[in-house]
């Protein structure tokens, strides 16, 4: 069962961004399972899973999966733009073994609510019996699922156990703590009143290059203020900012992103070593 503090793992990529670096992935797996963290969501936003293709996605999982070694708890993003393609995705997360699926609704066109329900409704039966999770994203994915689309999915997959929820401000988070339901907080401002309001736990992209902070913050949220970190790294293009500061604290990841991700520019890395230098982000007490 998924709980606690959860990375949005990146993706180790090489050959500019076009090919996993497959020798990357069991490092980094050990960086962030030595940090204490409970499990992962790989190829989510952080992890550019819209970006790369089907199989690119099923192999990534695998390795993630093989990485872990059951110390982590890894649950795989499989929303894509096609149906089709998200049903694939989760069927293969689940024969893996991963520990959860997570769909988010796709992108561009704004579906309804019968819509939504019959795309969810797919991908939770390809995995199931494997717990499904609704990755509710309004941002990204350009439109917020309606609370009654997760109320029909209730009655319509057995497997539906609850949500990652990234929306802000806390008015547009708070509907999605639904009774019955796992919800997991994204945006780490929120984590503390989350948690306080029954939020299971956090999935968060912070997590992914400080996993020691986020541990810290989900164990101590009355103590948390993850806020100064998170607003450092966004100051840049953050898998590439992201990519460099895990280079920087000796994990062997390259710089690679998918495009039309783009790299830093020098000024930009330049910038983001001399913060790494300056500021020491330590967890919270």
């Amino acid at each position: 069962m998924l709980r606690g503090a959860l990375a949005a793992a990146l993706t180790p990529l090489k050959d500019a961004g076009e090919a996993l670096d497959e020798d990357a992935f069991g490092p980094y797996v050990d960086f962030l399972a030595a940090a204490g963290l409970d499990g992962l969501l790989v190829l989510g936003t952080t992890g550019e899973g819209f970006l790369l293709p089907v199989e690119q996605r099923l192999r990534a999982a695998q390795l993630y999966v093989e990485a872990a070694h059951g110390r982590l708890e890894i649950a795989v993003h499989c929303g894509a733009q096609s149906t089709w393609d998200t049903v694939e995705l989760a069927a293969q997360a689940a024969d893996l073994g991963a520990a959860g699926v997570a769909v988010m609704a796709p992108p561009y066109f704004p579906l309804d609510e019968a819509a939504l329900l019959a795309h969810f409704s797919a991908a939770a039966r390809a995995c199931a019996p494997t717990p499904f999770y609704v990755y509710e994203f309004a941002a990204r994915s350009g439109y917020p699922v309606p609370p009654a689309v997760l109320e029909s999915l209730r009655a319509a997959a057995s497997n539906f156990r609850g949500l990652k929820v990234s929306d802000t401000p806390w008015d547009r988070f708070a509907p999605y703590l639904l009774e019955g339901l796992d919800v997991f907080v994204g945006p780490e401002s929120l984590l503390p009143q989350g948690l306080a309001a029954g939020a299971v736990g956090a999935v968060s992209a912070l997590a992914s290059v400080f996993p020691e902070l986020v541990v810290a913050a989900v164990r101590h949220p009355e103590s948390a203020d993850l806020a100064p970190v998170r607003a450092a790294l966004e100051r840049f293009p953050f898998q590439a900012a992201a990519k460099l500061v895990l280079a920087q604290r000796g994990v062997p990841i390259g710089p690679g992103v998918r495009r039309p991700l783009r790299l830093l520019t020098d000024q930009e890395r330049g910038e983001l070593e001399a913060w790494l230098e300056s500021s020491s982000p330590a967890p919270v007490p």
